[in-house]
């Protein structure tokens, strides 16, 4: 990542993440997750009878020139592990790709299948746990299996500046990992809030956000204007 001066050259940034992408596509580290994401993709629901699920575990997919890195907390059932791609074909991913679009990193504000034509520029975006978890609610240990790749994937990103961490769980995870790639974590320990604005060493910021879950905005804890004021916040930043 660039806050620890360290700049790739654009084509080995591309190796990294392919060879990484292809790695977590193949992974079965996590028997109780693969289990509920291959069983859901076979017994799919009424809604997408038709369609061919993914039932893998999803990668994270955007810009490897990105200022901006946008974590989430997992896969949805009937979103990602369906289309294999992140936040893509459920309720949270229009909601936060509109976001996307209205602050400028997204050339459309749709996500539903992986040849829908979305492009990220300047916007990378991933998840804690790449597969599907049961009740939205990966274990520990499934979540601590997940991490190495998550740190790998921002070792890649050399030029991300801004993290917006989706959830307190995205947050709480994204803390760890950058304790692990050698980032100073201030004293006290920043704290989950949405809207919160959080400086670490070199100029690299991270926002918290609420997650764009339905829990969320049918009940409007979160509404349009307060997600498109943290992706105005990254934006400010970025200029």
């Amino acid at each position: 990542m660039a806050h620890r001066g360290i700049v790739k050259p654009q084509a080995e940034n591309l190796r990294h993440l392919e060879q990484l992408r292809q790695e977590i596509i193949a992974c079965r580290s996590c028997p109780r997750l693969v289990t509920w994401r291959e069983q859901v993709a076979l017994e799919k629901v009424r809604r997408f009878r038709a369609d061919a699920y993914w039932g893998k575990p999803v990668p994270g997919f955007g810009d490897p020139r990105a200022k901006l890195l946008v974590v989430g907390l997992a896969p949805a059932a009937h979103g990602g592990n369906r289309t294999g791609r992140i936040f893509t074909g459920d309720r949270s991913g229009d909601w936060l790709f509109r976001a996307l679009h209205r602050s400028g990193f997204a050339n459309q504000p749709t996500s539903t299948h992986l040849d829908d034509g979305l492009q990220l520029a300047d916007c990378y975006v991933c998840a804690v746990v790449r597969c599907a978890p049961p009740d939205n609610r990966p274990s520990p240990d499934e979540a601590r299996q997940c991490l190495p790749f998550l740190a790998r994937e921002m070792r890649a990103l050399t030029q991300v500046r801004v993290i917006v961490a989706l959830g307190r769980f995205a947050f709480e995870h994204l803390l760890k990992t950058m304790r692990q790639l050698g980032v100073s974590i201030p004293t006290p320990k920043p704290v989950f809030s949405h809207g919160a604005r959080h400086e670490l060493d070199n100029h690299l910021t991270l926002l918290g956000c609420y997650h764009p879950s339905q829990q969320n905005t049918l009940t409007g804890r979160l509404t349009a204007p307060m997600l498109d004021s943290v992706f105005a916040t990254a934006r400010q930043i970025l200029r």
